[in-house]
């Protein structure tokens, strides 16, 4: 996946949040379904951060950024922004 990729896919993530929360406010989902699917959507969103500044950490260090790959979910989640 290149950053073009990377950025699409956060794009459409950000989207669908978005998408998301005007659906809660119209009162067409719960709040607990919300909540789920917002906890899914901010931990894809991670990943996808994650792996562009990998990348990009990668070309500036003059390595590879093919190598990055995306990391577990429960590691992205813990770091410190």
């Amino acid at each position: 996946m290149n950053e073009r990729d990377i950025l699409a896919q956060i794009r459409g993530l950000v989207d669908q949040e978005h998408e998301l929360r005007n659906r809660s406010v119209a009162g067409e989902i719960d709040s607990a379904e919300e909540q789920a699917r917002l906890k899914s959507l901010e931990e894809s969103l991670d990943q996808c951060w994650d792996l562009l500044r990998q990348r990009r950490a990668r070309r500036g260090a003059g390595a590879d950024p093919e190598s990055a790959e995306a990391r577990p979910t429960q590691q992205v989640e813990g770091y410190l922004q």
